[in-house]
């Protein structure tokens, strides 16, 4: 962000990257984000403010939307300085303040999910294993270092982004001070770090889940063919794998929201630090995939609500009380039966938030 700004070719043609795409299509669609992100991490947060944090996936989802609400925030301004609706002054504050914010959150999801994938391994392979406070409390000191470690690279960003724009066409990076832009350097660094680390640790922790769903689906239907498949036994059947298909839930917002972006980020950061290697058109081709794949980055804030509902038990059933629905509406939803069902199954505990 950072308001519109021309780029000019070697040839010395003007490369503005103000088109109907960056002015118009994307502020529409941040202000779509804004609105039903508001309305679902909204509700999100009356609901999860009544439930007691009793597990470890429960501390993890309750730091996700305290981030969710926040990057939803940041939209109202990145609107604004995109569509060139801005003031100067707003444009700076976006660049010192809403984009840092923006980016703070993103890494907060990405840190978290991390440590959902590590909770759902754990529960896929050691499913009977219990918790108890002291381990609750471990979580919630290290929930609280990832926040105080995130902030504290943050911070230094809004701090050194102190310089006065000389033109009205300026980048944040004109705004930062030569100490702003090594920090900012390293800062970079420090967050393709945690997400390359956080992809490794996804990917394989969801090859585990995989191997083991599979497993014991092997398992389930061999014992079935062995003991004559009643007619209970396809129900039976059916409702373990929406479970499963469930579990797979956090492995695909993370692949749509957050792979995108960092794999188009290498080239981008190249364009922007060797720009001798790269011409007019194929910066402004970059700078599009990065703000479209920016807005799939954003569109965590609206996809996490289906985490939340499909995969925490906690979660249904304080919703569907406080709007007093007939308990048979969440296995109607979810796909499996009624969520009151006592017969819960190692592969089925992760709907209980355990």
């Amino acid at each position: 962000t950072g308001g519109s700004y021309n780029l000019n070719s070697a040839g010395g043609i003007s490369c503005s990257r103000d088109n109907i795409l960056t002015t118009v299509v994307f502020p529409v669609l941040y202000s779509l984000l804004f609105v039903l992100g508001l309305s679902l991490n909204g509700v999100a947060v009356w609901v999860f403010f009544r439930i007691p944090s009793k597990s470890h996936f429960i501390i993890y989802l309750k730091n996700i939307v305290v981030a969710d609400v926040i990057m939803t925030f940041t939209f109202p301004f990145k609107v604004l300085a995109d569509s060139n609706m801005a003031s100067t002054g707003l444009r700076i504050f976006v660049c010192r303040v809403s984009s840092v914010l923006f980016y703070l959150t993103m890494y907060i999801s990405i840190l978290f999910f991390g440590l959902i994938s590590i909770d759902r391994c754990r529960k896929t392979l050691w499913p009977f294993r219990g918790t108890n406070s002291v381990r609750l409390t471990r979580r919630k000191l290290l929930s609280g270092a990832i926040w105080v470690f995130l902030l504290s690279l943050s911070l230094p960003n809004v701090i050194l982004t102190s310089k006065t724009p000389t033109s009205p066409y300026f980048k944040c990076g004109d705004l930062k001070t030569e100490a702003g832009l090594k920090w900012h350097a390293v800062v970079n660094h420090v967050c393709q770090v945690i997400f390359w680390g956080n992809l490794v640790t996804v990917i394989v922790c969801y090859t585990l889940i995989t191997k083991e769903l599979y497993n014991s689906y092997s398992r389930t239907k061999a014992k079935c063919s062995g003991a004559g498949e009643g007619v209970s036994g396809k129900p039976r059947q059916a409702k373990k794998k929406n479970i499963s298909a469930n579990v797979f839930l956090v492995l695909a917002v993370f692949f749509v929201c957050f792979v995108p972006f960092h794999f188009n980020r290498v080239p981008y950061t190249m364009s922007q630090t060797q720009e001798k290697l790269f011409d007019c058109k194929l910066k402004l081709f970059l700078f599009q995939m990065k703000e479209s794949t920016l807005w799939l980055s954003s569109l965590n804030s609206l996809l996490d609500p289906l985490i939340y509902f499909f995969l925490c038990k906690s979660f249904r059933t304080t919703l569907f009380k406080t709007f007093r629905l007939p308990p048979g509406t969440c296995g109607c939803l979810t796909g499996r039966g009624s969520d009151t069902d006592t017969n819960s199954t190692p592969l089925g505990d992760s709907s209980a938030c355990g």
